[in-house]
């Protein structure tokens, strides 16, 4: 019952807080009365439109979304795909990445936003998006991965291998399963940084759809309505995504303790 109503309670004051955001928004662009500031009700008219009748081009919202999520999940599957086995592996074998982190860490502090004439010159289409949203993604979970291996109790190696475990045992039944939280964690990070690349992808996409090619097309008019409705839906199913991985986690790691002061 006391979940419950913690639960409840959450929810009640995530939407008071929406709620005073929104009134508060109102009286500012009351107050500002600027085309650059609009009103939350001008913000619905462009979402209503987008929605029926589609942006400059006749693209409907919907249509853009896809585009933007088909993009992001590719790019983000594809760092998983790399990260989590890398890390591993540069774990478990620190020579490894003590041999080839000059080569590594300088890649991680480059933006992905500064690949991009690369990204034009060597890659067309789909791949590009997918390159610089791969780029964005792979660090979080690769730099999560690397460093939860290091973290694992060594007690519990060093009791298995007193009783005789292999080293692909010692893998497999302790080391994955201790690192998979962080790894999880990791994840959602990447998620994150991948969908604040999207905007930079999409510009240099070459194709006309896509939530961040929504933004800049509305950019170049100066339509802050518009504009602000494709930095919503972003936010909006950042978010939902980000609840989601944050449901599975809890329910796939429910051994693993949570800390509080309350």
């Amino acid at each position: 019952m006391d979940n419950k109503q913690e639960r409840i309670k959450t929810i009640a004051y995530n939407l008071l807080s929406l709620l005073i955001v929104g009134l508060l928004w109102t009286l500012l662009s009351n107050w500002q009365q600027s085309p650059y500031f609009p009103p939350p009700s001008s913000i619905w008219e462009a979402f209503v439109k987008l929605n029926a009748k589609g942006d400059i081009e006749g693209i409907l919202l919907w249509q853009h979304i896809w585009a933007s999520l088909l993009r992001i999940f590719s790019g983000f599957a594809a760092a998983c795909a790399l990260g989590i086995p890398l890390g591993l592996a540069m774990g478990l074998w620190p020579k490894l990445y003590n041999r080839t982190r000059s080569i590594l860490e300088p890649i991680r502090f480059i933006p992905p936003i500064a690949w991009i004439p690369m990204a034009i010159v060597f890659l067309v289409g789909f791949s590009r998006y997918v390159f610089l949203i791969w780029l964005g993604a792979f660090f979080p979970i690769f730099i999560t991965t690397l460093l939860s291996v290091t973290r694992v109790n060594p007690v519990h190696v060093n009791v298995a291998k007193v009783f005789g475990a292999k080293r692909s045992y010692i893998i497999r039944k302790i080391v994955v399963p201790s690192v998979l939280p962080d790894i999880a964690t990791g994840m959602r990070v990447g998620l994150g940084v991948a969908w604040m690349c999207i905007v930079a992808a999409e510009m240099i996409g070459g194709e006309m759809v896509g939530i961040g090619r929504l933004i800049l097309k509305y950019a170049e008019l100066m339509r802050m309505s518009e504009i602000i409705v494709g930095m919503l839906v972003i936010g909006i199913i950042g978010f939902i995504m980000n609840e989601l991985f944050i449901l599975v986690e809890r329910r796939m790691f429910r051994w693993r303790s949570e800390i509080s002061i309350d």
